[in-house]
């Protein structure tokens, strides 16, 4: 289970692998493929996208609150696109490896003055709970 606090954290993910920001009738474009780290210590691979939008990766978290040993967990997402100039929409969902738990992530990318690439996201963490009743406090 991924470490969480009473309400939704905003995530800044920087783009890890550099020349990835490709340029495009003179306006920069954000693209989610690639390696990203937040400032957590945590790091996720975007695998190719598809015609779709749909697409695939890994991500490992830095914290957990769980004592299982972390583990490198796989995602499932996909981006929305309005025009090949914007900046992307996109959703992912990991499934943990190591806890009886899944999060989902919305989020957009951005490019800034300086030309990087910024993932913003929120995320929702729901963990397994052993009755109805305990089902208040199994999301965060």
């Amino acid at each position: 289970m991924v470490q969480a606090t009473p309400f939704l954290l905003l995530l800044s993910l920087a783009l890890v692998a550099p020349g990835l920001c490709a340029r495009k009738s003179s306006l920069l474009q954000c693209v989610l493929t690639g390696r990203w780290a937040n400032d957590l210590g945590s790091n996720m691979t975007i695998g190719a996208m598809n015609a779709k939008g749909e697409f695939s990766g890994s991500y490992h978290t830095a914290v957990s609150a769980t004592s299982n040993t972390i583990q490198l967990s796989p995602l499932q997402g996909s981006q929305h696109r309005t025009n090949q100039n914007s900046q992307p929409t996109f959703g992912f969902t990991v499934k943990w490896t190591f806890s009886d738990s899944i999060t989902v992530f919305t989020g957009q990318c951005f490019v800034d003055a300086d030309g990087k690439e910024v993932l913003k996201t929120m995320w929702l963490l729901r963990s397994r709970v052993d009755n109805i009743k305990d089902d208040w406090k199994a999301t965060r």
